[in-house]
């Protein structure tokens, strides 16, 4: 006979109902306790292993109840006796990864994904070092936050986390530490954009540096014509050497990291992810040979590639380009994939390319990885303009003033003279509300791109200028950006959900 939960009778726990579970003989749930939402464990009182928790115990009968704060402590200590919060590893599934930038967006990644459950794995812990250090967090806080949405959720089913953009072997013992296991290798510093316009002397003496494993003449390429599937690629030897000169150093660089990440997890599983989206011009399908034969001769074992495609991936809109020239590059792309690997092409910057989803869950036949992050940051200011228009008009007004600063690292088009002013949102304009600004390109790019500047601005006595206010007002209305969310990124995994893998 099946007892009875206790957990839930308990007077003055308000259950978080999708949070509670049993294990072990244990009771666990998310509650809120005087309008503080906090961790509840009911055990009994003969079991004593949660000494790594931190918070306050009672007695109650035979039973002995726990709660406390939602601390890193506790998130660790979560994670120890929860397995199905750990992160593992994906594999060649089909994936999709919902960096948030705030540590609030999870449970709104999660209402999503389980729409499509069983055929799309999620990335709930994802950020890059750069996003992190513009924001002020840590790799260890971004592991929580996450662990801390999908235990809210209820969310039992695989996921991967994803240490995203590193570029030292520093970046990895901190990501490895926080107990990430997806590591995305970001080698652009050594990537020569001026391949491009050398001469073939120039050329030869340059690849005639690199490592014999990746010289040009090492891989038994030039003056041939690979067939791979349908796709008949001629490999002329300049254009080998291009390629050689243009990634020869950067594949050094993946392997390097590469081999101190193999060191450093000793035991542990991992996945790689090379990425070299952040060129100047796109990754020939040569050159992606290259880049594939040339890993495999430095003895790099990874799961996903990110080339630069065609066309423009800008932060949060739409693809610039033309989507039929995208499908079918990425259509050779994804069968040099297929051939060399396999492995999964990664598509960087992939929020809101909503005219090119189709056709990569469609080439790539589910080898794919969407890779977002700044689009949740989005819906949290389309939260905002909702419900504090004051406060949005001020972080608009901000943004607009930041932008020719903070652009500078981003490749983006947009320009303030063809976005609305900040004078336009406070004597009317065009727009039918706030949230329009969400919808116009250059005001949308203004607002992502100084998300940073925005998080971190601080007043003349050294407090947040909106970070502290916009948490705010996000936690006070979290079921609307939940909401917000989760129509959100229907839209971007529904097209990934249904293509035949493999």
């Amino acid at each position: 006979m099946e007892t009875q939960p206790i957990l839930p009778t308990i007077p003055g726990l308000n259950l978080f109902p999708r949070s509670f579970v049993i294990h072990n003989g244990s009771e666990f749930s998310l509650a809120s306790v005087d309008d503080t939402t906090c961790l509840a464990i009911l055990t009994p009182f003969r079991n004593t292993p949660f000494r790594n928790f931190e918070g306050e115990r009672n007695e109650i009968g035979q039973h002995t109840l726990f709660t406390g704060p939602l601390s890193s402590k506790n998130a660790a200590a979560m994670r120890a006796h929860l397995p199905w919060l750990n992160p593992s590893l994906m594999g060649l599934n089909t994936s999709a990864g919902l960096g948030d930038r705030l540590g609030l967006a999870t449970p709104g990644h999660v209402r999503a994904v389980k729409h499509f459950e069983g055929h799309i794995t999620p990335v709930f812990a994802q950020q890059s070092i750069r996003e992190m250090n513009r924001t002020g967090r840590t790799p260890r806080q971004v592991m929580d936050d996450a662990t801390w949405g999908v235990f809210l959720e209820g969310w039992k089913s695989p996921m991967g986390a994803d240490a995203d953009h590193l570029k030292t072997p520093a970046d990895i013992d901190l990501c490895l530490e926080a107990g990430f296991t997806f590591f995305t290798i970001d080698p652009g510093d050594h990537v020569d954009n001026t391949a491009e316009s050398l001469t073939v002397g120039e050329l030869e003496e340059l690849s005639a540096a690199l490592p014999a494993e990746l010289q040009p003449s090492k891989m038994g390429l030039s003056g041939r014509t690979l067939l791979i599937e349908d796709l008949m690629l001629k490999v002329s030897e300049t254009e080998l050497l291009r390629a050689a000169v243009k990634y020869g150093r950067a594949l050094v660089h993946v392997a390097a990291m590469y081999r101190h990440l193999s060191d450093a997890a000793g035991s542990r599983p991992f996945e790689l992810e090379v990425s070299v989206d952040e060129t100047e011009q796109p990754t020939s399908l040569v050159e992606h040979v290259y880049i594939a034969m040339g890993l495999k001769k430095m003895g790099v074992r990874w799961v996903s590639l990110a080339p630069r495609y065609i066309g423009r991936f800008e932060k949060g809109v739409d693809y610039l380009g033309d989507p039929t020239e995208f499908e079918r590059s990425l259509a050779g792309h994804a069968a040099i994939a297929r051939q060399f690997g396999p492995y999964k092409l990664s598509l960087h910057s992939g929020s809101d390319k909503f005219s090119i989803y189709a056709a990569a869950a469609r080439q790539t036949r589910g080898l794919v990885h969407l890779k977002t992050a700044g689009t949740s940051y989005l819906e949290a200011l389309r939260t905002l303009a909702a419900v504090d228009e004051r406060l949005f008009r001020e972080i608009y007004l901000f943004a607009y003033e930041r932008y020719e600063q903070d652009r500078k690292t981003y490749h983006v088009s947009a320009e303030l003279a063809k976005a609305p002013s900040p004078e336009d949102l406070t004597r009317g304009s065009d727009l039918c509300s706030l949230t329009d600004l969400l919808e116009q390109f250059d005001a949308r790019e203004i607002l992502h791109v100084t998300f940073g500047s925005v998080l971190t601005a601080a007043n003349s006595d050294g407090s947040r200028r909106f970070y502290n206010r916009l948490i705010s007002v996000l936690r006070k209305n979290s079921e609307a950006y939940a909401s917000n969310l989760e129509s959100h990124f229907i839209r971007h995994l529904e097209p990934f959900s249904h293509v035949s893998t493999h």
